[in-house]
C-alpha cells in the first residue's frame, strides 16, 4: 500500500479525525486489512460491519498486534476508556472504495499502470490468475487473492499495490445491475474481459438477460482507448460490442471462416489430451500461432486460456511470452478443478468452490471424458441462487449425468435432491444414483465403496461445503496394501495454490 496519514484519509473519505489521530493527524499507515489477525506494524483496520460480526469488536485486536489507525463508523475505546486513533465515517464499505479510487488515481499519476478489469458468470478467478501469471513476467502484478471480487475485495486488492505496480487485474463480481458500475468507476479499467453470461445468481437478478446488463456494465466503463475482450461464442456477450466505445477485441475456439467475428484471438484444433488438459494452437490478430499445452483439466479452460491470451495481447505481451505463461500454468486457487492421485489409485477432482448449471455440465463432461476406462462417481451438491429454476435446472443436471453414463451419482442435500429425481426419471436403475441428506452420509458411502481405479467429482456451491469433502478424501490415509504401488510417492495434488475461503 502506498503511504498515507490519517489527516489524508480523513480527507479523501471526508471523515473525520477521532482520539489520538486528532492531535497526531501525520500519523502513517503502509497497509489495511479487515481482519485483526492479519494486522501489522503501521496497518490501518477497517472495522467493517459483516453479517456474523463486527470489526468494530476487533479494533483492540488489531492494534495489539501493530495497527496504527482504524476505520470506523463509530468510536472504539480501549478497557481503559482511551479512544483508539480512528477515521470515523458514515459507511466503511462506501469509504474503503473512496480510499482505493484515489490510490488508483496517484497510482496513475505516478507512473504507468495498466488496469484489467474481469467479469463473466464462471471462469473469473481462472481467468485472473492466468493472466496475472503472464503479466507478472513482464513487470510487477497485483491480482485479488482467491475470489476477492466485490465491493470489500476490490478495494483489498487495491490497497496491496504500490508505486511501482505496472499491471493491476480485477476480477469484479456482481448480484445485482449496478454492482460492476461501481467497481468499475472506482478503478477505471483500460481493459474489460467479459467471459460468458450464464444462470448463475439468475435468482438475484431476475432472469439471464438481467444478468448480461450487469456484466455489460465494465465494458460500457471502458475508455475510448481502452479495449473490451469479449467471448464471440456467447451471443449476449458479443452482442455488448454496441455497449462500448472502446475497440473489440475478441475470443473465439472457432475458426476464420465459420464465425464472423473480425480481430479476434482463436483456438485452432482445440482439444484435450488423454489428462484432460486443453490443447490448441493459438492464432493472435497479428498472424502469429503458437501453441498451448495447458495445465489445467477439462476442455472449457479453453475459453479462460483465450480470454487471458487477449487481454494480454491488448495489454502489448508478445505472443511468445503469452503462449510460455500459459502452457503448462495450472489453477493457483484452490478447488478449481483440483486433481489429487491417491496411492491406491483413488483419483479426486474437487471443482466444489463454486457451481452454477454450465460449469456444472462442463465438469461432468470432464469427469466422463477422464474416466472412459474407470469407474466414475460424481458428488453434487446444490447451485445456489437460481431462484424459480433451481428445480428444473437440478433436474436437468441429474438427468444430464446419466446420459453421460457416469457410473455413480451421489447427490448431497435436500437442495438438490431434484438432481437424485432426475437421474431416476432419466433411467438410473439400482443404486447408480443415491440421495443423502448429509455430507457425513456422503463420506461414509466413499469411505466404505471407494475401490483402487476410481475417479470421483465434487462439485457443488460454494455454501454447500463439499469442497471440505473432497478435501478429506483426497487425504484419506491410505493402508500400504491399498497401494497400487507400495514405493509409489504420497497423494500428489495438481492445481492447488493457496487457501482461499
Amino acid at each position: 500500500m502506498i503511504e498515507l496519514n490519517a489527516a489524508e484519509i480523513a480527507a479523501i473519505t471526508g471523515g473525520q479525525l477521532i482520539g489520538p489521530a486528532a492531535q497526531t493527524p501525520g500519523l502513517v499507515v503502509t497497509s489495511a486489512t479487515t481482519d485483526s489477525r492479519d494486522a501489522v506494524q503501521g496497518s490501518l483496520f477497517i472495522a467493517k460491519p459483516g453479517e456474523n460480526s463486527d470489526g468494530h469488536l476487533f479494533v483492540g485486536a488489531a492494534f495489539a498486534r501493530g495497527a496504527m489507525l482504524a476505520l470506523v463508523e463509530r468510536p472504539v475505546a480501549d478497557d481503559a476508556g482511551a479512544l483508539y486513533p480512528g477515521v470515523m465515517v458514515p459507511d466503511v464499505v462506501l469509504a474503503m472504495g473512496t480510499l482505493a479510487a484515489e490510490i488508483v488515481r496517484r497510482l496513475r499519476e505516478h507512473g504507468e499502470l495498466t488496469v484489467i478489469g474481469i467479469t463473466g458468470s464462471a471462469g473469473k478467478t481462472t481467468t485472473k490468475d492466468l493472466l496475472a501469471g503472464v503479466l507478472a513476467e513482464a513487470g510487477p502484478t497485483v491480482a485479488p487473492v482467491g475470489s476477492y471480487n466485490g465491493e470489500v475485495g476490490l478495494p483489498l486488492t487495491v490497497f496491496t499495490a504500490g508505486y511501482g505496480t505496472r499491471y493491476l487485474v480485477m476480477e469484479m463480481g456482481a448480484t445485482r445491475i449496478g454492482n460492476i458500475r461501481y467497481l468499475a468507476e472506482m478503478v477505471k479499467p483500460d481493459i474489460g474481459v467479459v467471459l460468458f453470461v450464464g444462470s448463475a445468481h439468475a435468482g438475484e437478478f431476475g432472469g439471464v438477460d438481467n444478468i448480461a446488463v450487469a456484466k455489460g456494465e465494465l465494458v460500457e466503463a471502458l475508455p475510448a482507448g481502452g479495449t473490451a475482450i469479449l467471448n464471440a461464442d456467447d451471443i449476449r456477450v458479443a452482442a455488448m460490442a454496441k455497449r462500448t466505445q472502446a475497440p473489440v477485441l475478441y475470443f473465439t475456439s472457432s475458426p476464420e471462416e465459420a464465425h464472423g467475428a473480425k480481430n479476434a484471438v482463436r483456438a485452432l484444433d482445440a482439444r484435450t489430451d488423454a489428462e484432460g488438459r486443453p490443447v490448441f494452437t493459438l492464432l493472435l490478430p497479428d498472424g502469429s500461432r503458437h501453441e498451448i499445452r495447458s495445465g489445467l483439466i477439462g476442455a472449457h479452460h479453453t475459453a479462460n486460456l483465450l480470454a487471458a491470451a487477449a487481454a494480454a495481447y491488448a495489454a502489448g505481451i508478445p505472443g511468445e511470452q503469452i503462449a510460455a505463461g500459459l502452457s503448462g500454468r495450472a489453477a493457483a486457487s484452490r478447488w478449481r478443478m483440483e486433481r489429487t492421485d491417491r496411492a491406491d489409485g483413488v483419483t479426486v477432482i474437487n471443482d466444489a468452490y463454486n457451481a452454477n448449471p454450465e460449469s456444472m455440465r462442463a465438469a461432468l463432461r470432464t469427469l466422463a471424458e477422464l474416466g472412459r476406462e474407470r469407474r466414475t462417481w460424481a458428488v453434487l451438491g446444490e447451485m445456489l441462487e437460481l431462484g424459480e429454476d433451481a428445480v428444473t435446472e437440478h433436474d436437468a443436471i441429474g438427468r444430464y449425468a446419466v446420459r453421460l453414463n457416469i457410473s455413480k451419482l451421489i447427490v448431497v442435500g435436500t437442495g438438490a435432491r431434484a438432481m437424485h429425481t432426475g437421474a431416476v426419471m432419466e433411467g438410473s436403475w439400482g443404486e447408480e444414483s443415491t440421495f443423502v441428506e448429509t455430507v457425513e452420509d456422503a463420506e461414509r458411502i466413499l469411505a466404505e465403496s471407494l475401490a483402487p481405479g476410481d475417479l470421483v467429482l465434487f462439485k457443488s456451491s460454494n455454501g454447500a461445503a463439499l469442497r471440505f469433502l473432497g478435501d478429506r478424501i483426497a487425504l484419506t490415509p491410505v493402508p500400504p496394501s491399498a497401494a497400487t504401488d507400495p514405493a509409489s510417492a504420497p497423494a500428489r495434488t495438481e492445481g492447488t495454490g493457496g487457501e482461499n475461503l
